[in-house]
């Protein structure tokens, strides 16, 4: 059982990389200020050291998570238990990914804990602990994330404009080899290449690469916003696996023989991996599919995203690291007039069944395991 259970709580790793790792760069890559790989590679390598990091800096996080109240201390303990609220959230998050919809991994914790707390004690579950683990940061989150990247981003406008920071865009100029077809006798077509031809080709705005022209105290603005940009990105990734990782490793204490460092680096590592391998839908999801974005639109999300979760763990509001960001895109994407609003209503729709599916499927993997 305690050996299911270290799988189970390394699957929950997994799929919480797989949904949540590239949540911090995909500006990057929605901007155009990284590839895929490279956006990839980044948030995988400050994940991971977010990761290693929570082994020395969050053991009272690690200490403290242990349900929030849901149900009684006595079957937080229980290994069955554990084992199916693990299945169930990593269930939840996985179905998730697949299909492209970023979730809160801690809801479905939430969630699939309720599930199996139903089953185990039926009443004895505290629902009124749910207004602040589940309703007010599905409230909560995702408008103060869209006014706050609203306004960051036009405060950074009004300042490029201010300091007459203009834009320049890229055309591709080559030569293009013409073919011309010549009728023959008896039905019969030659081809004749003609003299190649300087030719200048724009493309439309996604095709086209928008820079920052100009200088500030002599640094390129182009270099100023990508430098910007990566290090928001990695500390937005970094500060939000120092925060996920423990509760992840909070569903290994009871495995005694098991020296609690190793839990940390096994959640980390696979957090990584998971982030390495499933990936692209969710990047999809959050880089093109809620708006189209330039450079210093993807900086203005990533400093929106990083700024309230920070002012948010000072004050003590429940906010969600997944619906801040998704908000933050999809305030500027409001802004600017490129939001899509038909993706953003299936991602809140996912975000309020979260719940109640790792509830259902919690609740059922607890009621095979009790009943084997």
């Amino acid at each position: 059982m305690l050996i299911l259970l270290f799988l189970a709580a390394c699957f929950v790793a997994y799929s919480n990389g797989a949904n949540d790792n590239f949540k911090g760069v995909a500006s990057l890559y929605g901007s155009r200020a990284a590839s895929y790989r490279t956006a990839l590679i980044w948030a995988t390598t400050t994940t991971f050291a977010g990761s290693i990091a929570s082994i020395f800096l969050a053991q009272a996080l690690l200490r403290k998570f242990s349900g929030k109240g849901l149900v009684p201390d006595l079957l937080v303990a229980s290994p069955h238990f554990l084992l199916a609220i693990a299945i169930g959230a990593a269930l939840t998050v996985i179905l998730a990914t697949v299909t492209g919809f970023p979730i809160s991994t801690t809801h479905a914790l939430t969630g699939a804990m309720i599930g199996c707390g139903l089953v185990a004690v039926g009443p004895l579950v505290n629902f009124a602990a749910l207004q602040k683990t589940f309703i007010l940061p599905l409230l909560l989150s995702p408008v103060l994330a869209i006014a706050t990247g609203a306004l960051l981003y036009v405060g950074f406008r009004a300042l490029r404009l201010r300091l007459r920071i203009g834009k320049e865009w890229c055309a591709c100029i080559g030569t293009e080899e013409r073919v011309l077809a010549m009728p023959q006798p008896q039905s019969a077509v030659a081809r004749q290449t003609l003299s190649p031809e300087y030719v200048v080709m724009f493309g439309d705005t996604s095709a086209c690469e928008e820079r920052y022209a100009g200088q500030f105290v002599g640094v390129r603005a182009q270099q100023i916003v990508d430098a910007a940009h990566f290090l928001s990105a990695g500390t937005v990734c970094f500060a939000r696996a120092l925060n996920d990782t423990p509760k992840m490793v909070a569903l290994l204490l009871v495995v005694n023989a098991l020296e609690i460092r190793w839990g940390f680096f096994a959640v980390a590592l696979a957090m990584a991996i998971g982030g390495l391998i499933h990936s692209r839908k969710i990047a999809d999801t959050m880089s093109k599919r809620i708006t189209a974005m330039n450079h210093g639109q993807g900086l203005a999300a990533n400093l929106s995203t990083g700024v309230l979760v920070i002012f948010a763990s000072l004050f003590g509001l429940p906010v969600s690291t997944t619906h801040v960001a998704v908000g933050a895109l999809f305030g500027i994407g409001l802004t600017t007039g490129r939001a899509n609003a038909k993706v953003m209503s299936g991602i809140a729709l996912s975000w309020l069944i979260t719940l109640p599916c790792a509830a259902l499927l919690g609740a059922a993997v607890y009621w095979l395991i009790r009943a084997a």
